[in-house]
């Protein structure tokens, strides 16, 4: 025996006529890939109470130029967890030149 199909029988078609056609989609945009960054050996930085930087070099702490602040602008700049006389370590990797 025959199946009935019920969901055509209800089927509505539209008065009106076609409808107007869909605008384009807008164009996907395009992101460029940055050039990776090549980073160099890292080197220990301690900062003091009073925002100063030292770098370990040829057996004693000696000031460093810049400051944190100075250097994650350029530089990667990870916090060690260690704490020494309530100087914060850091790790600095400065960018090698391409």
């Amino acid at each position: 025996m025959a199946q009935k199909h019920r969901h055509n029988q209800n089927r509505k078609r539209n008065p009106a006529g076609p409808r107007d056609p869909r605008p384009a989609p807008a164009p996907a945009t395009v992101y460029e890939r940055r050039a990776p960054i090549v980073y160099g050996a890292p080197v220990i930085v301690m900062e003091d109470e009073q925002k100063r930087t030292f770098v370990y070099s040829q057996g004693s702490w000696v000031p460093h130029s810049a400051t944190i602040a100075q250097c994650r602008v350029n530089c990667l700049v990870k916090e060690l967890p260690q704490r020494v006389n309530r100087m914060i370590r850091y790790e600095v990797r400065a960018p090698l030149s391409p």
